[in-house]
Protein backbone atom coordinates (compact mmCIF):
# COMPACT_ATOMS: atom_id res chain seq x y z
CA UNK A 1 0.00 0.00 0.00
CA UNK A 2 2.81 2.41 0.81
CA UNK A 3 4.92 1.69 -2.28
CA UNK A 4 5.94 5.01 -3.93
CA UNK A 5 3.92 6.92 -1.32
CA UNK A 6 5.56 10.12 -0.10
CA UNK A 7 2.63 11.48 1.93
CA UNK A 8 -0.36 10.06 3.79
CA UNK A 9 -3.40 12.33 4.17
CA UNK A 10 -6.08 11.55 6.73
CA UNK A 11 -9.64 12.67 7.16
CA UNK A 12 -10.35 13.31 10.86
CA UNK A 13 -13.82 12.23 12.04
CA UNK A 14 -14.39 8.50 11.72
CA UNK A 15 -10.92 8.07 10.23
CA UNK A 16 -8.34 9.21 12.76
CA UNK A 17 -10.75 9.81 15.63
CA UNK A 18 -13.81 7.80 16.64
CA UNK A 19 -16.15 10.79 16.72
CA UNK A 20 -18.93 10.41 14.18
CA UNK A 21 -21.35 9.40 16.96
CA UNK A 22 -20.84 12.81 18.49
CA UNK A 23 -22.12 14.78 15.51
CA UNK A 24 -25.39 12.87 15.39
CA UNK A 25 -25.93 13.72 19.07
CA UNK A 26 -25.10 17.38 18.42
CA UNK A 27 -27.62 17.53 15.57
CA UNK A 28 -30.33 16.11 17.84
CA UNK A 29 -29.53 18.48 20.69
CA UNK A 30 -29.13 21.54 18.47
CA UNK A 31 -32.39 21.04 16.54
CA UNK A 32 -34.26 20.23 19.76
CA UNK A 33 -33.19 23.64 21.03
CA UNK A 34 -34.88 25.09 17.96
CA UNK A 35 -38.01 22.95 18.52
CA UNK A 36 -37.26 20.65 15.61
CA UNK A 37 -36.41 16.99 15.15
CA UNK A 38 -33.65 15.47 13.06
CA UNK A 39 -35.25 14.38 9.77
CA UNK A 40 -34.50 10.96 8.34
CA UNK A 41 -31.47 10.93 6.08
CA UNK A 42 -29.95 14.16 7.38
CA UNK A 43 -26.48 12.68 7.92
CA UNK A 44 -26.47 11.30 4.38
CA UNK A 45 -27.46 14.66 2.94
CA UNK A 46 -24.68 16.58 4.71
CA UNK A 47 -21.97 13.92 4.33
CA UNK A 48 -18.80 15.46 2.97
CA UNK A 49 -19.96 19.05 3.33
CA UNK A 50 -17.52 21.49 4.87
CA UNK A 51 -18.27 22.97 8.28
CA UNK A 52 -19.24 26.21 6.53
CA UNK A 53 -21.43 24.48 3.94
CA UNK A 54 -23.20 22.52 6.68
CA UNK A 55 -23.96 25.63 8.74
CA UNK A 56 -25.44 27.38 5.70
CA UNK A 57 -27.47 24.24 4.96
CA UNK A 58 -28.88 24.14 8.50
CA UNK A 59 -29.73 27.82 8.46
CA UNK A 60 -31.66 27.52 5.19
CA UNK A 61 -33.33 24.12 5.68
CA UNK A 62 -34.36 24.58 9.30
CA UNK A 63 -34.99 28.34 9.01
CA UNK A 64 -32.58 29.14 11.84
CA UNK A 65 -32.70 32.85 12.67
CA UNK A 66 -29.17 32.94 14.10
CA UNK A 67 -26.29 33.96 11.86
CA UNK A 68 -24.02 31.31 10.36
CA UNK A 69 -21.27 32.50 12.70
CA UNK A 70 -23.50 31.95 15.75
CA UNK A 71 -24.53 28.49 14.50
CA UNK A 72 -20.89 27.53 14.07
CA UNK A 73 -19.86 28.87 17.47
CA UNK A 74 -22.62 26.84 19.16
CA UNK A 75 -21.53 23.66 17.40
CA UNK A 76 -17.90 24.26 18.36
CA UNK A 77 -18.88 24.79 21.99
CA UNK A 78 -20.99 21.61 21.98
CA UNK A 79 -18.22 19.54 20.38
CA UNK A 80 -15.27 20.93 22.34
CA UNK A 81 -15.77 18.84 25.49
CA UNK A 82 -16.36 15.61 23.58
CA UNK A 83 -13.23 16.01 21.45
CA UNK A 84 -11.12 16.85 24.47
CA UNK A 85 -12.53 14.19 26.80
CA UNK A 86 -14.59 11.47 25.10
CA UNK A 87 -13.50 10.89 21.49
CA UNK A 88 -10.77 8.27 21.15
CA UNK A 89 -8.21 7.57 18.45
CA UNK A 90 -9.08 4.79 16.03
CA UNK A 91 -7.25 1.50 16.72
CA UNK A 92 -3.58 1.53 15.74
CA UNK A 93 -3.41 5.23 14.90
CA UNK A 94 -0.53 6.12 17.20
CA UNK A 95 1.58 3.15 16.11
CA UNK A 96 0.90 3.88 12.43
CA UNK A 97 1.88 7.54 12.80
CA UNK A 98 5.18 6.48 14.36
CA UNK A 99 5.70 3.99 11.53
CA UNK A 100 5.16 6.68 8.88
CA UNK A 101 7.52 9.07 10.64
CA UNK A 102 10.20 6.38 10.88
CA UNK A 103 9.88 5.85 7.13
CA UNK A 104 10.06 9.59 6.35
CA UNK A 105 6.53 9.75 4.95
CA UNK A 106 4.84 13.13 5.37
CA UNK A 107 1.50 13.36 7.18
CA UNK A 108 -1.41 15.68 6.51
CA UNK A 109 -5.01 16.25 7.57
CA UNK A 110 -7.83 17.07 5.13
CA UNK A 111 -11.02 17.41 7.16
CA UNK A 112 -14.56 18.64 6.58
CA UNK A 113 -14.61 19.86 10.17
CA UNK A 114 -13.71 23.31 11.50
CA UNK A 115 -10.01 24.13 11.96
CA UNK A 116 -10.58 24.89 15.65
CA UNK A 117 -12.08 21.48 16.35
CA UNK A 118 -9.46 19.62 14.32
CA UNK A 119 -6.74 21.26 16.39
CA UNK A 120 -8.59 20.51 19.64
CA UNK A 121 -8.92 16.83 18.70
CA UNK A 122 -5.26 16.46 17.69
CA UNK A 123 -3.96 18.28 20.76
CA UNK A 124 -6.15 16.19 23.07
CA UNK A 125 -4.27 13.10 21.90
CA UNK A 126 -0.85 14.73 21.65
CA UNK A 127 -0.41 14.12 17.92
CA UNK A 128 -0.58 17.65 16.48
CA UNK A 129 3.15 17.85 15.81
CA UNK A 130 3.05 14.75 13.60
CA UNK A 131 1.23 16.61 10.82
CA UNK A 132 3.03 18.97 8.46
CA UNK A 133 -0.18 20.24 6.85
CA UNK A 134 -3.60 20.56 8.53
CA UNK A 135 -6.39 21.88 6.32
CA UNK A 136 -10.18 21.92 6.21
CA UNK A 137 -12.75 22.17 3.46
CA UNK A 138 -13.69 25.68 4.60
CA UNK A 139 -10.42 26.79 2.96
CA UNK A 140 -11.42 25.63 -0.52
CA UNK A 141 -14.26 26.31 -2.93
CA UNK A 142 -16.13 23.03 -2.46
CA UNK A 143 -16.27 20.30 0.17
CA UNK A 144 -15.99 16.57 -0.47
CA UNK A 145 -16.58 14.79 -2.86
CA UNK A 146 -14.77 17.63 -4.64
CA UNK A 147 -11.01 16.93 -4.70
CA UNK A 148 -10.17 20.51 -3.66
CA UNK A 149 -9.21 19.84 -0.04
CA UNK A 150 -6.95 16.92 -0.94
CA UNK A 151 -5.23 18.85 -3.71
CA UNK A 152 -4.65 21.77 -1.34
CA UNK A 153 -3.17 19.52 1.35
CA UNK A 154 -0.88 17.72 -1.13
CA UNK A 155 0.31 21.07 -2.44
CA UNK A 156 1.13 22.29 1.08
CA UNK A 157 2.99 19.03 1.74
CA UNK A 158 4.96 19.52 -1.47
CA UNK A 159 3.95 16.10 -2.82
CA UNK A 160 2.37 15.22 -6.17
CA UNK A 161 -1.17 13.77 -5.88
CA UNK A 162 -0.22 10.39 -7.33
CA UNK A 163 2.34 9.97 -4.55
CA UNK A 164 -0.29 10.48 -1.84
CA UNK A 165 -2.38 7.90 0.03
CA UNK A 166 -5.73 8.95 1.50
CA UNK A 167 -7.53 7.37 4.47
CA UNK A 168 -11.28 8.00 4.61
CA UNK A 169 -14.39 6.60 6.29
CA UNK A 170 -17.21 7.79 4.01
CA UNK A 171 -17.85 7.43 0.25
CA UNK A 172 -17.77 11.20 -0.35
CA UNK A 173 -14.29 11.41 1.12
CA UNK A 174 -13.00 8.39 -0.78
CA UNK A 175 -14.38 9.88 -3.99
CA UNK A 176 -12.65 13.18 -3.23
CA UNK A 177 -9.34 11.34 -2.91
CA UNK A 178 -9.93 9.41 -6.15
CA UNK A 179 -10.82 12.61 -8.00
CA UNK A 180 -7.55 14.07 -6.76
CA UNK A 181 -5.74 11.14 -8.45
CA UNK A 182 -4.61 9.70 -5.10
CA UNK A 183 -4.67 6.15 -3.83
CA UNK A 184 -7.41 5.62 -1.27
CA UNK A 185 -7.96 3.34 1.70
CA UNK A 186 -11.37 2.97 3.33
CA UNK A 187 -11.48 2.38 7.07
CA UNK A 188 -14.25 0.58 8.94
CA UNK A 189 -16.40 2.80 11.11
CA UNK A 190 -19.57 1.80 12.94
CA UNK A 191 -21.31 5.00 11.90
CA UNK A 192 -20.95 4.21 8.18
CA UNK A 193 -21.33 0.43 8.35
CA UNK A 194 -24.38 0.59 6.06
CA UNK A 195 -22.15 2.22 3.42
CA UNK A 196 -19.43 -0.44 3.51
CA UNK A 197 -20.24 -1.92 0.10
CA UNK A 198 -20.11 1.52 -1.48
CA UNK A 199 -16.83 2.31 0.29
CA UNK A 200 -15.33 -0.94 -1.00
CA UNK A 201 -16.42 -0.19 -4.56
CA UNK A 202 -14.68 3.19 -4.52
CA UNK A 203 -11.47 2.56 -2.54
CA UNK A 204 -8.25 0.77 -3.47
CA UNK A 205 -7.79 -0.77 -0.02
CA UNK A 206 -9.82 -1.51 3.11
CA UNK A 207 -8.79 -1.78 6.78
CA UNK A 208 -10.41 -2.21 10.17
CA UNK A 209 -7.44 -0.80 12.05
CA UNK A 210 -4.12 0.80 11.12
CA UNK A 211 -1.90 -2.04 12.30
CA UNK A 212 -3.16 -3.95 9.25
CA UNK A 213 -1.21 -1.53 7.06
CA UNK A 214 2.00 -2.16 9.00
CA UNK A 215 1.45 -5.92 9.06
CA UNK A 216 0.37 -6.13 5.41
CA UNK A 217 -2.99 -7.73 6.29
CA UNK A 218 -5.16 -5.07 4.66
CA UNK A 219 -7.60 -5.90 1.87
CA UNK A 220 -6.75 -5.01 -1.72
CA UNK A 221 -9.99 -4.15 -3.50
Amino acid sequence: MLENIEAVIFDLDGTLVDSMWMWEEIDIEYLKKHNQQVPAGLQTEIAGMSFTETSHYFKKRFKIKDSVAVIQSEWIAMAHYNYANKATLKPGVRKFIQYLQTNNIKLGIASSNSKDLVEIALKAHGISDAFTAIHTSCEVESGKPSPDIYLLTASKLGVLPNNCLVFEDIPEGILAGKRAAMRTCAIWDEFSINLDSQKRELADYYIRDYEEVIEGTYEVL
